[in-house]
């Protein structure tokens, strides 16, 4: 399994996203603002794994915090929280990871600090273990949607390096591989900030399952052409009636689909799920930097001074999605009520 970040006594470890695919380069973050820095410059990316890596933030500032008593650790534990919600906007599983250590420092608050410490730490590793086990319950659950040949679009990267490891969107096709599925994948480029080009191109090859890596404008052509069996792609929040937040583009992705008369599958753990924001109205959009669309490799490409709309996602709506793929099992429409349903489900185990 391809490994992409992990807890050590230095600190957190990260494979650097924004030097893939040509130099493979690990940082290693010592104190939890080096973790939130790393997950706003987009070292780590990908929804869950944003949330492991918080976790684990979490962790690394609560272990060295120097304190005596436990009105300032919970001072300090309250300020690392807070550090890391404000590293990325639209990714639930960062706020989901965050309360989910919050509940776990209220849990054990009454030990001592070592103890609470290492109560801290457990739970982030974890939340690691447990997310790899979130992905391969996942492949299981979405390989049968897939094609038994043919060829799978993807957008952005879903992968292994999303998550703490296999994928979401990824794992499906990685687990229909492995079920004897004859798939290959065509992976969008993804603009402006290339994860489908520089990421899912270059771990889809190390694991030797077939890759064309088109430009985001290919698509249509390529559905035209009868070169797409179904689209699937993960997810960074998805709304209680299904509509979903990913990568700028998947929007157009999906329409073209339907046009074709293709399927669109989302592939995310339920820690995604967003039950308490109604439709894709309520999800927040991160805007980032307008030198991400002016300039490529680090050379200009536009104009000095152009005016720039840069946001990260766009939100697909329902009714263009097929199913939700989980790993508490697959919703259809109605959306409110299947995810509700999954919502009161135990996780599958493979």
């Amino acid at each position: 399994m391809l490994e992409t970040l992990k807890w050590t006594d230095s600190g957190v470890l990260f494979i650097d996203q924004t030097k893939l695919p040509t130099e493979e380069i690990w940082v290693t973050c010592s104190k939890y603002e080096d973790v939130a820095d790393a997950i706003r410059t987009m070292i780590v990316r990908g929804a869950p794994a944003i949330g492991v890596a918080a976790a684990m933030g979490i962790a690394l500032g609560a272990r060295d915090l120097d304190v005596t008593c436990i009105s300032e650790f919970r001072n300090g534990f309250g300020q690392i929280c807070r550090l890391m919600g404000e590293t990325r906007p639209t990714a639930v599983n960062l706020f989901w990871a965050i309360r989910r250590m919050q509940r776990r420092f209220e849990e054990v608050s009454g030990r001592p600090i070592p103890l609470i410490k290492q109560a801290l730490i457990d739970e982030a590793l974890n939340i690691y273990a447990e997310d790899i086990a979130t992905n391969r319950t996942m492949g299981a659950n979405g390989a049968p949607l897939m094609p038994e040949a043919g060829g799978v679009l993807t957008h952005c990267n879903a992968g292994a390096l999303a998550t703490a490891g296999y994928g979401t969107a990824l794992g499906v096709i990685r687990a229909a591989v492995e079920a004897g599925k004859k798939i290959h994948v065509y992976a969008d480029e993804t603009r402006p900030f290339l994860q489908g080009a520089r990421l899912t191109a270059w771990e889809l090859m190390k694991d030797n399952i077939p890759v064309t890596l088109i430009s985001d404008n290919m698509a249509g052509a390529m559905m035209a052409q009868g070169k797409i069996q179904a689209v699937i792609v993960g997810a960074d929040r998805i709304a209680a009636n299904g509509d979903t937040a990913n990568k700028i583009g998947t929007y157009s992705v999906a329409i073209l689909a339907r046009e074709h008369g293709i399927p669109v599958y989302i592939a995310a753990p339920f820690s995604t799920v967003d039950l308490d924001t109604p439709d894709g109205s309520g999800i927040p959009i991160e805007q980032r930097a307008a030198t991400e669309v002016t300039h490529l490799g680090g050379k200009q490409i536009a104009p000095t001074g152009v005016l720039v709309e840069n946001p990260s996602f766009d939100v697909t709506p329902a009714r263009y999605i097929r199913a939700i793929i989980t790993e508490r099992g697959v919703a259809t429409a109605p959306f409110n009520e299947s995810l509700r349903k999954l919502g009161q489900t135990k996780a599958a185990t493979v």
